[in-house]
């Protein structure tokens, strides 16, 4: 079966989940089309997501001219229905959290979209966020496109879905797909009862080969790893003043800080202010197998978001028999289990931060061992990608063809 997958940026060094999935669905006999906004010449540093970019087309690489010719064939070939999205268009105008002129670049992208997929004869496209690509597949199906699904994720659609027009995206759509209980949860706030059916919920995924090998006993080293992008929803500033704290105290501790991103600089003045420069590591970008390396030379993962949906890292660390110290945010706590696979601390306080990794610092290295059992046990029980990508197919396959 001919499908599409749509994605703003493709491949991304943080979204190799959604790579994962596509590469699993087509190990269950699904031809995937690539289509994503852009990441043509993104710095990538994983192998896969190089090999991935060979396979993806742009929307927006040849150019604003190449939009317009699509709309104005779009509009001639079909005017009744581009009128109509046209319309609707507007309407997701309304209220947006973005101006008005997007909304018509993104009826002009799904224009472009609406020849690739009836070249390739894809029968489904699925969209990852429920932000602009969810927008654009709403659009090409109102061009005459096909059916559409996409995959929420959080949190930026559960804190403004009245200005994503959260509502109007699920009306039209074949269904959606929600990470966690909790992701579906938020949606059924935005939905009448009668539509709460169309949520179901597949899990991200990991690949065999991420975890495979003998287990790796956690290290005597006083090391914890925070793997994300650095930015205001993961924490990582409260991290570093919770390491502070220790290191005041003189508790022996390491961090590695591994991701980039925008509050890179922000974050690098609040170490050097707390003359932290020994104890914290900020690596850059990193590929898979060194996001694994760091996460096997950590006691831990520290992750105290803010705001989630789930966690990728936090599966992989688990995985890889890591315990994972994190927030009751989201849907971490429906796969992290207090003191059973980790710990749970309240969101936001620095103090309860500074303890629990004291507490995960202290604790004998054959209690970790046990815990990181348990947590690669539950990870693979739940996270397995060919598992769920065949819970995300059967959902595609279930649907009416035209």
């Amino acid at each position: 079966m001919k499908i599409a997958y749509l994605i703003n940026q493709y491949p991304k060094v943080s979204h190799s989940f959604i790579r994962r999935e596509i590469l699993a669905l087509e190990r269950q006999g699904f031809d995937v089309q690539r289509i994503a906004l852009r990441g043509w010449a993104d710095h990538l540093v994983d192998a896969e997501d190089l090999r991935e970019r060979e396979k993806t087309r742009y929307l927006l690489r040849d150019g604003a001219l190449a939009l317009a010719l699509s709309t104005l064939g779009v509009m001639v070939k079909a005017p009744g229905r581009f009128f109509g999205a046209l319309g609707l268009a507007l309407r997701m105008a309304r209220r947006a959290d973005r101006p008005w002129p997007l909304h018509l670049i993104y009826l002009a992208e799904a224009c472009r979209m609406l020849g690739w997929l009836r070249a390739s004869g894809a029968r489904h496209l699925h969209a990852h966020f429920g932000t602009n690509p969810a927008e654009v597949a709403m659009l090409a199906r109102a061009l005459g496109g096909p059916a559409y699904s996409f995959t929420v994720h959080g949190p930026e659609e559960f804190d403004k879905p009245e200005f994503l027009h959260i509502k109007e995206k699920i009306a039209r759509s074949a269904f959606v797909v929600a990470i966690s209980s909790f992701g579906r949860s938020q949606l059924f706030r935005w939905i009448p009862y009668t539509e709460w059916p169309k949520v179901e919920i597949v899990h991200c995924g990991l690949e065999p080969v991420f975890h495979a090998g003998p287990a790796v006993p956690p290290p005597a080293a006083p090391r914890l790893v925070c793997v994300g992008r650095l930015c205001e929803q993961k924490g990582q500033q409260l991290l570093v003043r919770a390491v502070a704290q220790l290191a005041a105290r003189g508790v022996a501790v390491e961090l590695v800080l591994a991701g980039d991103g925008e509050m890179r600089a922000e974050i690098e003045t609040l170490v050097a202010r707390h003359q932290l420069q020994h104890a914290v590591r900020i690596t850059g970008w990193i590929s898979s197998d060194q996001v694994r390396e760091e996460m096997l030379a950590a006691r831990a993962l520290a992750l105290p978001s803010f705001a989630e949906g789930l966690p990728v890292v936090v599966m992989e660390a688990m995985a890889l028999r890591r315990p994972v110290l994190t927030t009751y945010v989201a849907g971490i706590p429906e796969l992290v289990r207090d003191g059973v696979e980790g710990w749970l601390i309240p969101a936001g306080d620095v103090d309860l931060l500074a303890a629990a990794l004291e507490r995960a610092l202290a604790t004998p290295l054959d209690e970790l061992a046990a815990m990181g059992e348990r947590a690669h046990a539950r990870a693979l029980a739940r996270h397995s990608i060919d598992t769920e990508a065949a819970k995300l197919g059967a959902l595609i396959k279930a649907l009416p063809q035209r």
